[in-house]
């Protein structure tokens, strides 16, 4: 596994890492990262399993199914977060071919969002050194850009960008109203709904595509210190304000 040098949340890497494998932090960003693992191939029997593999969009094609399937059609409009882009490029697969199979009605239009400083669709030129707090999608140069543009295109659907503060106050709100711990990153398809809003009475789907245990560095970092008390009942009454 390569990953960017102190650019990877260690929860991410945790499972991995206690598996046995082998991962290597180069001293560059994801993009040059990327670019060396499409060439492994060529120097060593290795396989490549992240988006640039076309059974890993097959594969994730399939959440559209289950979406469809626990709505009973498609939904008007689906969130998305987009740094490498093959989430929205697959969402929008799984979406056409299960319309053109008469399993739904209708396609979604589909909403993507990447970070601001980490934006080259929007920008419409790569970022070099893409920078933001949710480092799933602080990506520069997406495998899977023009299938996003394809997503976008053909949906009628938008591919915009959230900053960090507007990520962090979706990812607040998603843990404090809704209960849901999701990763930063993820927080970006609420972020986009919450900027961009639908027409009343839409049906719409947020993608969460990470757990909030990939990134716990960045909960501890939203949340207040425990308050330390006496052990004694006054105290603690005290503190609880009854």
């Amino acid at each position: 596994m390569l990953i960017p040098d102190g650019a990877i949340a260690l929860g991410k890497l945790a499972q991995a890492l206690i598996l046995g494998a082998k991962v290597l932090q180069i001293r560059g960003n994801f993009d040059q990262a990327l670019d060396l693992v499409r060439a492994l191939p060529d120097h060593a029997p290795i396989t490549v399993v992240n988006s640039i593999n076309p059974y890993r969009i097959e594969g994730q094609k399939t959440a559209s199914f289950e979406i469809i399937e626990a709505l009973g059609d498609a939904p008007d409009y689906h969130f998305t977060p987009v740094g490498n882009a093959g989430n929205i490029t697959a969402f929008w697969k799984g979406y056409r071919e299960y319309l053109a199979a008469g399993r739904s009605t209708k396609n979604p239009k589909m909403m993507g969002f990447q970070a601001a400083g980490a934006a080259p669709i929007v920008l419409n030129h790569v970022v070099e050194k893409p920078e933001t707090i949710a480092t799933a999608i602080r990506i520069g140069n997406p495998a899977s850009w023009q299938g996003a543009i394809a997503a976008r295109d053909e949906s009628g659907g938008v591919i915009d960008s959230v900053t960090d503060d507007e990520i962090l106050a979706a990812y607040r709100l998603l843990a404090t109203h809704e209960s849901v711990f999701c990763e930063p990153a993820s927080a970006a398809s609420v972020a986009g709904l919450l900027k961009v809003g639908v027409d009343p009475g839409s049906t719409v789907v947020c993608a969460l595509t990470g757990n909030g245990l990939k990134d716990p560095d960045r909960a501890i970092s939203q949340i207040e210190v425990p308050t330390a008390v006496d052990a004694t009942m006054g105290e603690i009454l005290k503190e609880l304000g009854v």
